[in-house]
């Protein structure tokens, strides 16, 4: 009788949790507060009466402080030795989808952008309204070619050979200061660990950085026309990836300094460079499809 609650597998049960939770609630407030907020930007009164932003940043921060619990929960649970080599196998294939499902996503920004590249002078039919607006040519906004003829809204496309080719750079040796940090960690060596995350961190805060400046000076703006708008949303939403892998690899390189990992558990450090690896190869999609063959529009001088 007394081995009735015994464990007799590899696999992990996990207690009774209120972040799953706080997790949805978190997320539908910040949802609404983003839909109150853009209706209330767009001259409108919000949702129910509400501009907003306060309850966009009401949400937004329970987010982060569920997911901030949560994890805390998770790294314990891994400290006590619940993620054993099944489990661990497990939260692989969980990474590998979650990697799959943003594939997906930046499929969705390179789809809009090769759209209209490829097909500049396509007509769009539009929708009967009240008011009868016809068809949209995009040779009218185009001029018939990818990159756009330059107008008030648009002066031209960047130099791929400038900061975009810098940033590059920055990513690459990124990719191989995580590398180092994941050899070393094999090694055991906590000395190359550390400093591989420091050199990564550092480098992912550069390449922020420099994009806060190339986005300063561009020539162009999201609203207005169809390339700042397929610009910006692509290389953006890309921006924040950089940003979320930042922070993702800075929650590592603490967890290293305590000594959290070793070199046959350290699935949150993998899963941190599986991301950033990703984040790395999307970057050189975009440079090629974007910065490089994208170009062409004299850039005005700012």
């Amino acid at each position: 009788m007394a081995d009735t609650h015994a464990k007799h597998h590899d696999y992990h049960l996990v207690d009774p949790s209120p972040w799953p939770l706080a997790g949805a609630v978190s997320a539908f407030i910040m949802a609404i507060g983003a839909i109150a907020l853009m209706k209330s930007q767009g001259g409108g009164s919000g949702v129910f009466g509400i501009k907003g932003s306060p309850l966009f940043l009401i949400g937004m921060a329970m987010l982060v402080a569920t997911a901030y619990f949560w994890w805390r929960d998770v790294v314990r649970e891994a400290n006590k030795g619940d993620h054993t080599p099944v489990v661990q196998l497990h939260l692989r294939y969980g990474m590998i989808l979650f990697i799959a499902s943003e594939v997906m996503f930046f499929v969705a920004w390179f789809w809009a952008y090769f759209d209209v590249a490829l097909y500049p002078s396509t007509v769009h039919a539009v929708p009967n309204t009240s008011e009868m607006i016809g068809n949209i040519v995009r040779n009218d906004v185009t001029g018939g070619h990818w990159p756009p003829k330059p107008v008030e809204a648009f002066k031209g496309t960047f130099d791929p050979w400038g900061v975009p080719l810098v940033n590059t750079l920055i990513l690459l040796l990124s990719g191989c200061t995580v590398t180092w940090a994941h050899h070393a960690l094999l090694q055991n060596d906590r000395r190359g660990l550390v400093w591989g995350l420091v050199a990564t961190v550092a480098l992912g805060m550069l390449f922020t950085s420099l994009q806060a400046y190339e986005y300063a000076h561009a020539a162009f703006n999201f609203s207005g026309h169809i390339y700042g708008a397929t610009f910006f949303m692509a290389t953006g939403f890309h921006g924040a990836h950089v940003i979320i892998g930042t922070i993702f690899l800075l929650v590592c390189l603490i967890r290293a300094m305590r000594g959290d990992f070793t070199p046959k558990q350290h699935f949150g450090f993998e899963a941190a460079a599986w991301y950033w690896h990703f984040v790395d190869v999307v970057w050189l999609f975009l440079f090629s499809a974007i910065y490089v063959w994208g170009a062409g529009t004299p850039l005005a001088h700012h």
